[in-house]
């Protein structure tokens, strides 16, 4: 009896022995990461209230999910944008200040990013689209398709599914993060591509963005195209998502849906105005996230790394300013949130270089323009038909001979800003009433002056010492006639004085 109790004891210790030394090996895989992004839209989908947007499969994905009302990029340009996502830290943190086609780029090729950082966790990684940020090999994807930005539409929309299928095989047992970047809505507003969408708005069906300010049929029918790519986008999205699930990964899959920055629309792209920096944001996590929830906190792309890590087992490197999102994933409180969400602009090219900051809180939102009363090339490029880079979407002699008196002083702000701009949010959403110099908002105005300041210091912005910004204007404009991008050898100064700037210590301005 006691050579039994003894047998059946050393059983039950080696059992247990057993399981401690295997249970790595049976844990569940941490969860994959799916990264779905749009080109040159705001948050006008169906979802989020949108009267045109046909967007079931993106409606549905926030159903299933978490909508961000208050979500923002850091700078409302693509190659800025995605450095940002990618790396997790502001512009002037990263160096990507500017468009990669004209040879901006990282400081350093060794950031870490979303690739770098969770392959040291075992994830499969790919991208399906485009890049658009210097140097590409800082990204070491395990799976690449589609690397051009294909905004001519010749890979159908279908492509992006059906390559997403290939990646799903190849990761096989791995946890993996995908990227899937899709071409809709940037210019070229193309109407329909091999019949999609299949019931195709029309000028008369629509109307521009309250914010646009401009209301003609020549631009009714921009908008309409717009809308147009955005119902073509939804398929892909949708499509993209029942191959997630053929693949068996949907319940063990982190989702985030984001555009890249706001539409191409006077005030939009390229501004640091809500309709360029404010986007939509959809966070999908099966078990995690609370379905149809939605939160009004201030959320930034900056957040997707961090939440990613995080996810992932991983620690938040201290050198990443954003935040976890996932306390706001279910409805519970919180209470130590992000009280400002920054905002920037060097205009990404030397042609349309010019200079801006915002901050905003819940309620207010500043605009710094350290130049004050020159013009901003920014807003040419909408409001100028002699501009050499004038786009279709933007607002011709004729459009603004329609505009209202409210508008018209809009415009002129954004063509030569003044030092200061302050916008109540609650009460003016769509940024017409400057109240910068209103005696009864001083108070506000100097509390976000001082905030803006912290942040530029505490992050170690280059763009906070004028002398470093009159460099960095004084090179891009004597670079107008972009002979550079011919020159394989060039290389824009700031990447190694900035550089430098960042690495002494910072004194605040007296």
């Amino acid at each position: 009896m006691q050579q039994t109790v003894k047998s059946r004891c050393f059983f039950w210790n080696l059992m247990i022995l057993i399981f401690l030394f295997t249970e790595p090996l049976f844990a569940a895989k941490p969860p994959n990461i799916l990264l779905i992004v749009s080109e040159d839209n705001g948050p006008e989908l169906g979802c989020y209230g949108d009267p045109y947007a046909q967007t079931p499969n993106l409606d549905h994905l926030a159903e299933t999910g978490v909508r961000f009302e208050n979500a923002y990029v850091p700078y409302s340009v693509c190659s800025p944008s995605r450095a940002c996502f990618l790396t997790g830290q502001y512009p002037h943190q990263n160096g990507q200040i500017g468009l990669a086609t004209h040879k901006f780029a990282l400081y350093k090729k060794e950031t870490p990013n979303f690739v770098t950082l969770l392959k040291q966790q075992n994830y499969f990684t790919g991208l399906i689209g485009k890049l658009h940020v210097n140097p590409e090999d800082a990204f070491p994807f395990d799976f690449r398709a589609i690397r051009s930005s294909n905004f001519n539409r010749r890979e159908p929309v279908t492509a992006y599914a059906s390559h997403a299928a290939k990646f799903f095989q190849q990761a096989k047992d791995q946890p993996w993060f995908l990227s899937v970047n899709f071409p809709d809505a940037h210019l070229p507003f193309i109407k329909q591509v091999n019949g999609r969408p299949e019931m195709a708005l029309s000028a008369d069906d629509v109307k521009p963005m309250p914010w646009v300010g401009v209301d003609t049929l020549r631009l009714r029918e921009q908008v309409a195209n717009y809308y147009n790519c955005l119902a073509r986008l939804d398929t892909g999205v949708g499509l993209l998502l029942k191959e997630l699930d053929k693949a068996g990964e949907t319940q063990n899959t982190l989702i985030f849906y984001i555009g890249d920055h706001g539409a191409q629309f006077p005030r939009g792209k390229g501004s640091v105005y809500e309709g360029g920096l404010r986007v939509p944001l959809i966070v999908s996590w099966p078990g995690v996230t609370q379905p149809g929830l939605v939160r009004k906190e201030l959320a930034s792309t900056l957040d997707l790394l961090p939440t990613a890590l995080t996810a992932a087992g991983m620690k938040i490197p201290k050198t990443l300013p954003g935040r976890n999102l996932k306390p706001l994933l279910t409805d519970a409180p919180v209470t130590d949130w992000r009280e400002y969400i920054f905002g920037f602009t060097t205009g990404s090219f030397p042609r349309n270089c010019y200079i801006q900051h915002s901050l905003r809180n819940t309620r207010f939102k500043l605009i710094s323009n350290p130049r004050p009363g020159t013009d901003n090339p920014i807003a040419g490029s909408y409001l100028d038909e002699s501009h050499p880079h004038f786009v279709i979407s933007g607002a011709t002699a004729a459009d603004q001979k329609t505009i209202s008196a409210q508008t018209k002083q809009a415009f002129a702000r954004w063509s030569q800003p003044p030092r200061y701009e302050l916008y109540d949010l609650q009460e003016d959403p769509c940024e017409w009433n400057n109240l910068a110099e209103d005696p009864a908002y001083a108070a506000t105005k100097a509390r976000l002056i001082i905030a803006l300041t912290e942040l530029q210091v505490r992050t170690r912005d280059p763009f906070l010492e004028p002398v470093n910004l009159e460099a960095f204007v004084k090179e891009q404009y004597e670079n107008r006639d972009m002979k550079y991008r011919k020159q394989n050898d060039f290389r824009w100064s700031y990447l190694d004085s900035f550089a430098n700037w960042r690495e002494k210590q910072i004194v605040r301005p007296q």
